[in-house]
């Protein structure tokens, strides 16, 4: 009888475990939806926000989508449009974060990237495409198959979408994303939403390139979505900009009083500042570098 009870505990425990485990799995791969309006949604996934039209015809995917979040987006989208047809195009980022094409190319979309970001991941280049980086043959998904030069449109469910390429800013590939019915804007990384920003010499990045960029999208009903976190609109962004403008002009007289990187960073720039951004990808000593390195190769 002992042994029968025993057995009964170890199932139920063994059940929990799952249950556990599954409950686990499924927290992790969660993504939280914004609707922006009825055929606008903001998906946001473990690895970025991603931004989609969907309606009669089909659906269009942009922004960052984690690997773990396609399964789960492609089957809410499937419950929104009986199209099948599917366009993503996925933001730049480093090679050390980027999730190539999430695997939607697997499931039959049309994807696309800005060239200078496809060809960092081996993609679009003379002759046959250079191997993958390991990261993402680890993680499954291919690069997409398709670049862009300066400029993709949609028009797709009743919705004007424009995709166009930017002077650098966090870099040479940046690349701003409008949606004309829903005024909704998506920076990508030149407006990364959690933090400072990443001004990335190794693809380009240059400091007046993200002043420039964010200059352009102040509107106050003007929806803006970040790479990361929550939606915004432009009077955020123009707070951004700011901050970005005055640690610059603080960096630049600093500088040109003859003190030294380490002098800079000592004298915490953007000190009044780190209660709101300084909690992201980017810490603020490593903003004020960048800033520095900005200011003095010109």
């Amino acid at each position: 009888m002992t042994g029968g009870v025993d057995g009964f505990q170890s199932l139920i425990l063994i059940a929990l475990t799952l249950g556990f485990v599954g409950n686990s799995l499924a927290a992790a791969n969660s993504i939280k939806i914004t609707e922006v309006t009825p055929h606008v949604l903001v998906f946001a996934t473990s690895s970025g926000n991603a931004v989609a039209s969907v309606g009669s015809d089909g659906a269009l995917l942009v922004g960052t989508p984690s690997v773990a979040s396609t399964p789960q987006i492609d089957s809410i989208l499937a419950g929104r449009t009986k199209s099948s047809v599917r366009y993503v195009v996925i933001a730049p980022e480093d090679t050390s974060h980027s999730q190539g094409d999430a695997g939607w190319g697997r499931r039959g979309a049309f994807v696309a990237m800005q060239e200078k970001a496809l060809g960092r991941l081996g993609g679009h280049v003379m002759g046959a495409p250079k191997p993958l980086p390991p990261r993402l043959v680890a993680l499954g998904v291919d690069r997409p198959p398709i670049a862009f030069s300066d400029v993709l449109t949609f028009d797709v469910n009743g919705e004007a979408i424009h995709v166009v390429h930017q002077p650098p800013g966090y870099s040479d590939a940046d690349a701003i994303v409008h949606f004309h019915v829903a005024n909704l804007v998506y920076l990508g990384e030149v407006f990364p939403g959690d933090g400072y920003p990443e001004i990335d010499p190794a693809q380009g990045g240059q400091l007046d390139g993200f002043v420039k960029a964010l200059s352009e999208w102040t509107g106050e009903d003007l929806h803006v979505v970040p790479v990361r976190g929550k939606v915004m609109n432009g009077k955020d962004v123009t707070a951004f900009r700011d901050m970005i403008v005055t640690v610059r002009d603080r960096v630049k007289r600093m500088l040109n009083a003859g003190q030294s990187e380490s002098q800079i960073i000592a004298a915490h720039p953007t000190q009044d500042f780190d209660v709101r951004w300084g909690h992201g990808r980017v810490q603020p000593d490593a903003f004020v570098r960048e800033v520095y390195n900005a200011l003095g190769t010109r």
